[in-house]
């Protein structure tokens, strides 16, 4: 049966006369028609109001208070998944934990009705974070393991697709739709949750001096950025924009959301080291024996360097915590194998064991590995790129096979050059 004949005999007993109470449309003229009490609605009515159901906000406290994790806590539970970066993520743990001690303090004030009145005036302002440091030492990882363990909200945006509203490219809104979205939807959600956006550096200006010709996506998404940053009422489409017009907008005010903005900011190094290691004249003067090859040079970093390597002003103020990752060495890299909860090690060994076998590596393997990914300069990511090229072959073959209850892997794996050490059910029971 074809799908009109299947539409007619749906329709069979609606006359023409009968019509979608909603939009009016005859029956031959839908798909369905469902019939109620002295009213009809027909499918596509149905469809539109399901989608307004699913994207209108839900009723909430904006102002909600939650219990906020003490920032030993928080860095506790960081521990558990980031290797190293100590400075870091003590800096990020009380920024955190500040923000939301400030959103319960402002819930609490319109709660007791003590809103800017008597003594009680002062106004904490919002500190978003800016994390700098190599590829692959952290950053997105911090930021989302923050939001998991505070149960809050979280979106990646990456800075790069970004443009200036008219042009071609995404606007800045989208990232609060992205946020909205993974809220489920749920305005009150979405009103404090983490935002990260990635790859920061490269909307820098691309030079000092402002052009004749428009900077839309350096310079021109940095002044995009500032009023979300800031705190704004910024009414987004659920939906998105370009593809969904006809849907309503959504007011969402961005001065509880938590900005955490990262990038290698590649370069910057050379900005602080000609700053920082010039020899200074006076008794009391701090000559510091730096270059850009010292492993900490980004703790030096400054507002003056950011303005030299291409963040306007404005962006800099608006990013007041600046939390420096420093690059992975040879311990941290092996500890990142086999230490977090989510060690690249303990992943292949339970998916090994799903097919009931017993995976171990040897210490060799891992240290080859990090040595690899070192002259790889790509941080971790590098380990997770090596350890599946090596992998491959096993995990194509290894479902295939009942006989083997354990693999050992071996240096000659990593590097190609050998094959595991296999142990066979019959060879076992024979030992």
């Amino acid at each position: 049966m074809t799908d009109d004949s299947k539409n007619k005999s749906a329709n069979d007993g609606y006359g023409s006369h009968h019509r979608c109470n909603f939009c009016g449309k005859a029956a031959s003229k839908v798909k369905r028609l469902f019939a109620g009490y002295e009213a009809f609605i027909c499918n596509e009515c149905v469809t539109l109001c399901h989608d307004i159901l699913v994207t209108s906000p839900e009723i909430g406290d904006v102002q909600q208070t939650f219990d906020v994790p003490r920032p030993a806590e928080i860095k506790a539970f960081l521990d558990k998944y980031v290797i190293g970066q100590e400075y870091a993520k003590r800096n990020v743990a009380v920024a955190v934990y500040n923000h939301y001690r400030r959103i319960n303090a402002l819930a609490d004030k319109k709660e007791n009705g003590r809103l800017e009145r008597d003594n009680d005036d002062i106004e904490l302002e919002k500190s978003n974070i800016l994390l700098i440091g190599p590829t692959g030492t952290g950053k997105t990882l911090i930021a989302r393991t923050l939001a998991r363990y505070l149960k809050v909200p979280f979106s990646i945006a990456d800075a790069t697709v970004l443009t200036e509203a008219g042009y071609v490219g995404e606007d800045v809104e989208n990232i609060l739709v992205r946020l909205y979205q993974a809220s489920n939807y749920n305005q009150a959600m979405t009103e404090r949750g983490i935002i990260y956006i990635d790859e920061l550096d490269k909307i820098a200006r691309t030079e000092a001096n402002p052009s004749i010709t428009r900077d839309v996506s350096g310079e021109g998404v940095q002044q995009g950025l500032l009023k979300i940053l800031e705190g704004t009422v910024s009414n987004i489409p659920p939906k998105g924009g370009r593809k969904h017009p006809e849907q309503s907008f959504v007011p969402i005010n961005t001065s509880n959301i938590l900005f955490i903005c990262g990038g290698a900011f590649d370069g910057l190094e050379k900005i602080v080291a000609r700053r920082a290691g010039k020899k200074q004249v006076g008794f009391d003067a701090e000559n510091l024996d730096i270059n850009q090859d010292t492993p900490e040079i980004l703790s030096y970093v400054e507002p003056s360097d950011l303005l030299e390597y291409g963040l306007i002003p404005e962006m800099i103020g608006r990013l007041p915590v600046v939390a420096p990752l420093q690059p992975l060495d040879r311990n941290a890299l092996f500890s990142i194998l086999t230490e977090p909860k989510n060690a690249l090690v303990k992943q292949y060994v339970h998916l090994f064991k799903m097919e009931g076998i017993r995976l171990t590596f040897e210490t060799e393997a891992l240290w080859e590995a990090v040595a690899i990914a070192e002259r790889k300069k790509t941080g971790a990511r590098a380990l997770r790129s090596i350890f599946e090229k090596a992998m491959l072959d096993l995990m194509f073959e290894v479902p295939s096979r009942e006989d083997i209850e354990e693999i050992v892997i071996t240096p000659g794996v990593i590097t190609g050059e050998g094959r595991p050490k296999l142990i066979n059910k019959s060879q076992r029971k024979t030992a």
